[in-house]
């Protein structure tokens, strides 16, 4: 079975550098080469200094293997694996796990290679819906009625992409539960985890909580590294460790090794990253708070709990689609609109981890009641 064509990443390809004030981007505000050698360490400047520039382990270096174990509780070296960015670890993931006979469950919204490299390796798929009127939470009920003899993995994606919403606790620990009843897989997306609006909220990574838990993380998100394309597997279930091992011989084999040792400085320097990172978010969704407050006969949203996007919800009659025309076309701003994602034409995704988020927002606040107007009329 063949895959579709990824809309996101179709979106960005058309509009990504012809656009020049972007609003719906995923990630925080990135760093310089020469900010983020200066935070090294001495071992690491040496490293970076004496690099050879050959292949890397297939896991990747033990160094950074052992670096990544520290952001989990009961996590060894040997428990994690790199990969070329989140969408490798992904998809090597999804198709080392599943066959035609098993069963998925997935959320929706969601990144969606989470439901469609599933569906390409002919697994029965059952999708539910997360809705805007409940918060984006997961209605339990339905994800036991959904479950089979032949469930195989739940995939989880939280701090959730896009709405940045968090799962509840007592939802997580039913999860589990469910999942160890069948003896299924959990599969949890979390590239936005240490991005919490507030830090108390902040869960145990599955892999820490499950045995047959699998947590994603990579640079590109709360770390603010999209670059680097580094990313990790993590999880104590040996057997699955060793079959992506084996399919990742089959894609990218290993990692660039610069981008491995600069990988390496940034978890070092974590708390100087994360709290850059968060200090920005936290700023700019006090300004969309401002906004939705200012314009709250048009837009509002559920306000996001975690990460750096969230969904607007338009409360005029207007198509989101063709709002995002008009907007790059005729203002150089740009919004996702839902159907990008797989929501409604009322929705759209805005992102505020970026320093000029700001400034965009100011324009496109103009731009937005300029055509609000225009279609009134």
């Amino acid at each position: 079975m063949g895959i579709p064509k990824f809309k996101l990443e179709e979106f960005w390809k058309k509009y990504e550098f012809s656009t020049p004030y972007l609003l719906c981007c995923s990630d925080p505000e990135s760093w310089k080469m020469n900010e983020l050698i200066e935070m090294a360490d001495p071992e690491c400047k040496n490293m970076w200094e004496t690099l050879t520039l050959g292949y890397t382990e297939v896991p990747g270096m033990p160094i950074l293997r052992k670096e990544i174990s520290k952001l989990y509780n009961t996590i060894n070296q040997e428990d994690v694996i790199t990969f070329a960015g989140a969408e490798e670890g992904i998809y090597c993931s999804l198709k080392s796990l599943l066959t035609p006979s098993d069963h998925v469950i997935v959320f929706e919204p969601c990144y969606q290679s989470l439901k469609t490299i599933p569906e390409s390796c002919g697994a029965e798929i059952s999708k539910i819906p997360l809705e805007f009127e409940n918060g984006w939470q997961i209605d339990i009920n339905k994800v036991k009625v959904a479950m089979k003899k032949n469930t195989k993995l739940i995939i989880l994606n939280y701090p959730h992409n896009p709405t940045g919403t968090l799962i509840k606790k007592e939802t997580l620990s039913q999860i589990i539960e469910l999942a160890k009843q069948y003896n299924a897989y959990i599969f949890s997306d979390e590239v936005y985890r240490f991005l919490e609006i507030n830090e108390k909220t902040r869960e145990l990574s599955i892999a820490d909580l499950y045995e047959k838990g699998i947590a994603l993380n990579v640079m590109s998100k709360s770390f603010g590294l999209p670059g680097l394309r580094v990313g990790w597997i993590v999880s104590k279930d040996k057997n699955f460790i060793d079959q992506i091992s084996s399919y990742k011989v089959y894609t990218s084999i290993c990692n660039s090794a610069p981008s491995e040792v600069l990988a390496l400085i940034a978890l070092r320097a974590k708390k100087i990253i994360i709290e850059r990172n968060r200090k920005i978010m936290l700023y700019n969704l006090q300004q969309l708070d401002k906004f939705i407050e200012r314009n709250k006969q048009l837009v509002t949203w559920q306000r996001p709990q975690s990460g750096t996007i969230g969904i607007m919800k338009v409360l005029v009659s207007i198509s989101t689609d063709e709002l995002t025309k008009r907007l790059s076309k005729d203002y150089g701003i740009l919004i996702m609109p839902g159907s990008v994602i797989d929501l409604q034409d009322d929705y759209f995704r805005i992102g505020f981890g970026r320093k000029n988020m700001p400034e965009i927002l100011n324009r496109f606040e103009k731009a937005f009641l300029e055509i609000v107007e225009k279609v009134a009329t």
